[in-house]
């Protein structure tokens, strides 16, 4: 399976150290070639020796140890195809997440250029420190990818989130990466993602929930599969792929438009405000003393049901976020939108949807067909889409599975 492709490994000084070795032998047995780097703590526990003979090659610790006159955070950036830094603890996440190169695994996390993942293992109370959670954040805004722990008895004795998560876990993100074929190559993809924002005054505004992740797999992952990508986001982003920043539903239309006409597909996953105020006052609007004050909304335009509407050989995919009647009120939209396909998910649920890295979806298309996607990560749930707007699976059973959803 993974033939010819060359995976790096950091490992950090945390206790779930020792879970690696069988990482380690997984890809190993898919024929890969695998080399392993440490810091200087993840020795106490588990051995040099036993990560070089289960990868057969030599371990990486120490940053000035330089054969063949190339330095060894550049040669290891330079041959992986992919690094996997687990586990992750605290002190490693926050030296990346600042620029800081004070071992070997830090320097080559700082010049690798390709995917990396990072699995974290801490004290469920370290994990849910603001300023890990905050390293965490920019981390993923700057595209690395997080593979959450679990939630299980922690080696402290604590019982909570911060257990590594399942090696299988960690081992088949990479084999997708490893793996995923170029089949949006030539296609100019439009994908728009995060909350638009509506100016009261200077200080307040109107907005949504909306955190972008959804938005973002799916452009990630069509970058991945080698589209040429447009994210239209809200939210602050940095990726190989070009970004428009906007704000309100103004901006996003006017983004939207410049992109649309020469677009292959146009996927419409941001949260658009449907009201916006009429008049935005140029100055703070000061506390009054009467109980009540009114602001007069005027509608906004709708992006989606326009450029279905103009549409010409592009595919358009519609979301739509419901905290009741999910199947009605979906398939009300796309007939009335005219969108090609429509993905709803369930904004009522907590374990999935706003600011969740998980989502369950159902994806209709424009003939009343619909297919349920069970709760997955958002990258997941992001392959499934394009898996089912272009008929990607190999078994290609994307439009029965349509079909076979819609008569059940």
């Amino acid at each position: 399976m993974l033939s010819g492709k060359n995976i790096l490994i950091g490992i950090s000084g945390g206790i779930a150290a020792y879970k690696i070795c069988e990482l380690i032998r997984m890809f190993k047995r898919e024929n890969a070639n695998v080399r392993v780097i440490c810091t200087p703590n993840a020795l106490n526990f588990v051995t040099k020796l036993t990560l070089q003979n289960l990868s057969r090659n030599e371990v990486g610790i120490e940053e000035f140890e330089i054969p063949d006159f190339k330095p060894e955070h550049i040669s290891y950036a330079d041959e992986a195809d992919i690094m996997i830094i687990a586990p992750a603890t605290a002190n490693t996440i926050g030296k990346i997440a600042n620029g800081i190169c004070d071992n070997l695994l830090t320097s080559v996390v700082s010049a690798f250029k390709k995917t990396v993942l990072i699995a974290p293992a801490m004290n469920c109370n370290m994990w849910q420190n603001e300023i890990i959670q905050e390293n965490i954040q920019k981390l993923r805004k700057y595209g690395y990818e997080i593979i959450e722990p679990e939630t299980g008895f922690l080696a402290c004795g604590y019982q909570g989130v911060g257990r590594l998560c399942g090696l299988e876990k960690i081992f088949d993100r990479a084999v997708d990466i490893l793996n995923a074929e170029k089949k949006l190559a030539g296609k100019k993809i439009v994908i728009t993602a995060g909350g638009t924002i509506e100016d009261i005054d200077p200080v307040r505004y109107i907005s949504n929930y909306s955190s972008g992740k959804m938005g973002i797999a799916l452009a990630d992952t069509a970058f991945n599969q080698g589209a040429d990508v447009v994210l239209i986001s809200t939210v602050d982003v940095e990726r190989g792929y070009r970004v428009v920043k906007v704000k309100s539903a103004l901006d996003m239309q006017k983004a939207v438009e410049a992109e649309f006409v020469n677009s292959d597909c146009v996927i419409m996953a941001a949260a658009v405000a449907d009201y916006r105020p009429k008049n935005i006052s140029a100055r703070k609007m000061k506390k009054t003393s009467d109980d009540s004050i009114s602001i007069e909304l005027v509608k906004n335009p709708d992006i989606l049901q326009k450029i279905c509407a103009e549409k010409t050989v592009q595919t358009i995919v519609g979301f739509c976020a419901e905290s009741e009647n999910l199947i009605e009120n979906a398939k009300e939209k796309i007939q009335k939108k005219g969108c090609d396909f429509l993905v709803a998910n369930d904004i009522s649920r907590k374990d999935i949807g706003f600011s969740s890295d998980y989502n369950e979806v159902t994806i209709f298309d424009k003939n009343g067909n619909m297919l349920k996607i069970d709760r997955s990560d958002k990258y997941k749930i992001a392959e499934r889409i394009f898996e089912v707007i272009y008929g990607q699976r190999a078994d290609n059973t994307n439009n029965r599975e349509l079909c076979a959803a819609e008569s059940r």
